[in-house]
Protein backbone atom coordinates (compact mmCIF):
# COMPACT_ATOMS: atom_id res chain seq x y z
CA UNK A 1 0.00 0.00 0.00
CA UNK A 2 1.52 3.25 -1.03
CA UNK A 3 0.27 6.60 0.63
CA UNK A 4 0.36 9.91 -0.91
CA UNK A 5 3.02 12.56 0.66
CA UNK A 6 -0.21 14.95 2.74
CA UNK A 7 2.30 17.63 1.51
CA UNK A 8 3.20 18.53 -2.35
CA UNK A 9 5.27 21.72 -2.57
CA UNK A 10 3.17 24.43 -4.31
CA UNK A 11 4.52 27.48 -6.00
CA UNK A 12 3.26 30.44 -7.49
CA UNK A 13 4.86 32.89 -9.73
CA UNK A 14 3.66 36.61 -10.00
CA UNK A 15 4.24 39.49 -12.43
CA UNK A 16 4.53 42.98 -11.69
CA UNK A 17 4.58 45.72 -14.24
CA UNK A 18 5.93 48.97 -12.81
CA UNK A 19 4.85 50.74 -15.76
CA UNK A 20 1.07 50.15 -15.84
CA UNK A 21 -0.92 51.17 -12.99
CA UNK A 22 -2.16 47.35 -12.44
CA UNK A 23 -2.13 44.79 -10.06
CA UNK A 24 0.55 41.69 -10.04
CA UNK A 25 -0.76 38.82 -12.12
CA UNK A 26 -0.52 35.00 -11.56
CA UNK A 27 1.61 34.21 -14.59
CA UNK A 28 2.57 30.44 -13.32
CA UNK A 29 1.77 27.89 -10.94
CA UNK A 30 1.32 24.45 -9.71
CA UNK A 31 2.43 21.65 -7.26
CA UNK A 32 4.98 18.64 -7.23
CA UNK A 33 6.90 18.65 -10.50
CA UNK A 34 5.45 21.38 -11.73
CA UNK A 35 5.96 23.92 -8.43
CA UNK A 36 9.61 22.29 -8.48
CA UNK A 37 9.69 23.73 -12.27
CA UNK A 38 8.61 27.16 -11.25
CA UNK A 39 11.23 27.06 -8.69
CA UNK A 40 14.14 25.59 -11.03
CA UNK A 41 13.09 28.62 -13.96
CA UNK A 42 13.47 31.26 -11.21
CA UNK A 43 17.21 29.98 -9.99
CA UNK A 44 18.28 29.69 -13.17
CA UNK A 45 17.05 33.16 -14.29
CA UNK A 46 18.09 34.76 -10.72
CA UNK A 47 14.46 35.73 -9.87
CA UNK A 48 14.35 35.40 -6.40
CA UNK A 49 11.76 33.43 -4.17
CA UNK A 50 10.26 33.81 -1.53
CA UNK A 51 8.59 31.25 0.67
CA UNK A 52 5.06 32.04 2.26
CA UNK A 53 3.15 28.35 2.52
CA UNK A 54 -0.22 30.54 3.57
CA UNK A 55 0.17 32.87 0.75
CA UNK A 56 1.12 30.17 -1.82
CA UNK A 57 -2.24 28.46 -1.07
CA UNK A 58 -4.24 31.30 -1.10
CA UNK A 59 -2.50 32.17 -4.54
CA UNK A 60 -3.18 29.32 -5.96
CA UNK A 61 -6.66 29.23 -5.82
CA UNK A 62 -6.26 32.26 -8.82
CA UNK A 63 -6.19 31.55 -12.52
CA UNK A 64 -3.63 31.80 -14.67
CA UNK A 65 -3.24 35.62 -15.72
CA UNK A 66 -5.23 36.51 -12.88
CA UNK A 67 -4.98 39.83 -10.77
CA UNK A 68 -4.24 39.42 -6.90
CA UNK A 69 -7.33 40.41 -5.46
CA UNK A 70 -7.33 43.67 -3.27
CA UNK A 71 -7.52 42.20 -0.24
CA UNK A 72 -3.65 40.50 -1.37
CA UNK A 73 -1.98 43.56 -2.17
CA UNK A 74 -0.52 44.06 1.60
CA UNK A 75 0.79 40.23 1.24
CA UNK A 76 2.13 40.46 -2.03
CA UNK A 77 3.63 44.05 -1.11
CA UNK A 78 5.67 42.40 1.53
CA UNK A 79 6.83 40.21 -1.37
CA UNK A 80 7.39 42.39 -3.86
CA UNK A 81 9.46 44.00 -1.05
CA UNK A 82 11.60 41.30 -0.23
CA UNK A 83 12.41 40.46 -3.77
CA UNK A 84 13.55 44.42 -3.87
CA UNK A 85 15.79 44.14 -1.21
CA UNK A 86 17.39 40.53 -2.61
CA UNK A 87 17.77 41.72 -6.23
CA UNK A 88 19.85 44.92 -4.49
CA UNK A 89 21.67 43.30 -2.65
CA UNK A 90 22.69 41.00 -5.41
CA UNK A 91 23.39 43.92 -7.97
CA UNK A 92 25.77 45.27 -4.91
Amino acid sequence: MTRKNPYRKKAVALEYDQTKAQAPVVKAKGQGYVADEILKRANENDVPVQEDKSLVEVLSQLNINDKIPEDLYQAVAEVFAYVYQVDKKTRN
